[in-house]
């Protein structure tokens, strides 16, 4: 299979894993002393753990640091951690906060650079060249999706539409209207305007490429908004603590992995309940920490996000980032039910995997007296039946949860980020 050449920064992309890891120690040092004389809360981390900036020579050296992870950024709301003046912050985002304290993340100059830079390399993997209508469909706001999507766009050199979220037959307008090559959203809004499409019966000829992420994404479900799109659709990753969307990378053409960005990060994949690391292959928790961000650089972050180490090996894309395989879901996401360990995105690629099966779906966790139980409800066109539901999640899943069939356009919609799980406290029956 034979991958156009699309680079943003090709020296960088494509050097060796040798020079990398020289620019990550050199990085590595520089940001373990910035931290530690800007900011009092690294200090004293830094102390309980029994290191100084001296200790820190090369990459080999981070398991010496502390981890980080969303509980100290929360105590810290909002900018505690931050390590330049105020007056150095240009711009902020920041978490949703629907689980607690929001996380904020604030930016310099050179930070909003360093997005941009990382988005950009994105948007010409994906196969998007100057000139490129762009359509921008996360929120432009708070949240982080809208902005990175700009601040990338535009060093990438494209034609910019930011639309932001919702109003699905104006996006087909727009997109119709003005061309639009690229498109960028949340999973779910990919998954709405292939519904909104075929209810008008209206397609997009010149869309080729879909950028989606903030949410989890099957295989089954990129498959399926790939043929629904007639696209090809990119699995893009990053969050609010590693400075936004695409920060942390994206998969190539060649769909086998995500490339990181070893030059802005070192990624690390640990045993969610020991914090050692495992070996290439083997799934566990990433931790990444940031190695060129100036006001606010985690260190040894722990996401939550499982996933595994692909390949360190030069992809066929020409790139020389290691790969890691698709978010398989998050260590705090998680579902017992009857016994049986299982993360939302495995019921998600069972539901798809049955013929004539809806793109929206439910999994409500019902707790009753401290013992959850679990309903999947679904939408599917005519034939399909409860048993069919049934027998496919138990044999993925070891159990056969409670649920019901919904007529497609059953169940309700959200424009923007979708939500699947929901929680249901139950009295005794």
């Amino acid at each position: 299979m034979k991958i156009e050449e699309n680079f943003h920064n090709k020296s960088i992309e494509t050097r060796s894993q040798k020079g990398l890891k020289e620019m990550q120690s050199a990085r590595l040092r520089a940001i373990v002393k910035h931290v530690y004389e800007s900011n009092a809360s690294y200090r004293l981390l830094f102390a309980q753990a029994g290191v100084k900036p001296d200790d820190i020579r090369t990459v080999e050296d981070i398991v010496k640091l502390p981890m980080t992870n969303k509980d100290i950024l929360r105590e810290s709301y909002p900018l505690g951690l931050s390590c330049v003046p105020r007056r150095s912050i240009v711009e902020m985002h920041m978490s949703s906060g629907s689980t607690g304290t929001p996380v904020v993340m604030p930016y310099t100059e050179n930070d909003l650079l360093q997005w941009a830079e990382c988005m950009a390399r994105c948007y010409r993997m994906a196969g998007a060249k100057p000139g490129d209508a762009t359509q921008i469909t996360p929120l432009f706001g708070l949240f982080n999706g809208g902005f990175g999507m700009y601040h990338g766009a535009r060093a990438a050199g494209l034609f910019v539409i930011p639309a932001g979220p919702g109003n699905t037959a104006r996006q087909i307008r727009l997109a119709k209207d003005l061309k639009t090559r690229v498109f960028t959203g949340v999973v779910s809004y990919g998954v709405r305007l292939m519904e909104v499409l075929e209810e008008q019966d209206e397609t997009l000829p010149d869309l080729q490429i879909g950028i989606f992420g903030a949410e989890a994404f099957s295989e089954s479900m990129k498959k399926k908004i790939s043929e629904g799109l007639n696209i090809d659709v990119f699995d893009i990753y990053g969050m609010t603590e590693s400075g936004g969307v695409g920060t942390l990378g994206m998969d190539c053409p060649a769909h086998d992995g995500l490339h990181v960005w070893e030059d802005q990060y070192i990624i690390e994949i640990i045993d969610p309940k020991t914090g050692e690391a495992v070996a290439d292959g083997e799934e566990g928790e990433l931790v990444f920490t940031s190695l060129t961000r100036e006001a606010l650089p985690m260190i040894r972050f722990r996401t939550a996000d499982l996933t595994r180490i692909i390949s360190r090996d030069t992809c066929e894309c020409g790139r020389t980032h290691l790969k890691i395989a698709p978010i398989t879901g998050r260590r705090d996401d998680m579902l017992i039910v009857k016994g049986v360990n299982f993360f939302p995105k495995q019921i998600e690629q069972t539901l798809l995997g049955i013929p004539g099966i809806g793109n929206n779906y439910q999994i409500i966790v019902e707790e009753t007296d401290g013992v959850n139980d679990v309903r999947v409800n679904v939408e599917a066109g005519p034939g399909v039946t409860g048993y069919m539901v049934e027998k496919a999640l138990k044999e993925a899943l070891g159990f056969s949860p409670k649920g019901d069939v919904y007529p497609l356009g059953g169940l309700p919609r959200q424009e923007g980020k979708a939500k699947r799980v929901f929680h249901e406290k139950i009295g005794k029956q």
